[in-house]
């Protein structure tokens, strides 16, 4: 990997990890620079490590950090959460998101953090 601090490298770079965050793009590594096919790559596994691989078909919902970060918040709130929809294999991995929110519950902090939401005309369902 190259000076990840060189501006055109590092710019590369991101546009290929998004680019390997989208389950439905095709790669072609004749079309791309070095630091592109390398973010590329870095997004693919980082997609495949929260859906599971491609090649096993790409599933109806798509787990995201920002889905993980959700599940993580309602474990912490101690919410109830709906898994449906979503492959045994993305169930793993939101089980352990969440289970790791419910390790850090308490009770009177999602209390008071609720009614703050409620106060400000935010409702949590």
């Amino acid at each position: 990997m190259k000076n990840i601090f060189n501006p055109v490298y590092r710019q590369d770079y991101f546009a290929g990890y998004s680019s390997g965050l989208n389950p439905y793009l095709q790669f072609n590594d004749k079309l791309y620079t070095e630091a592109f096919q390398s973010g590329f790559q870095s997004g693919r596994m980082d997609y495949e490590a929260m859906n599971g691989k491609i090649s096993d078909g790409i599933p109806e919902l798509i787990v995201t950090t920002k889905v993980l970060e959700d599940f993580l918040m309602a474990g912490m709130l101690g919410m109830d959460i709906d898994a449906d929809d979503y492959t045994a294999f993305q169930i793993s991995i939101i089980e352990k998101w969440y289970q790791s929110g419910i390790e850090k519950y308490d009770p009177n902090e999602s209390i008071y953090l609720l009614a703050i939401l409620e106060k400000n005309g935010i409702e949590i369902g």
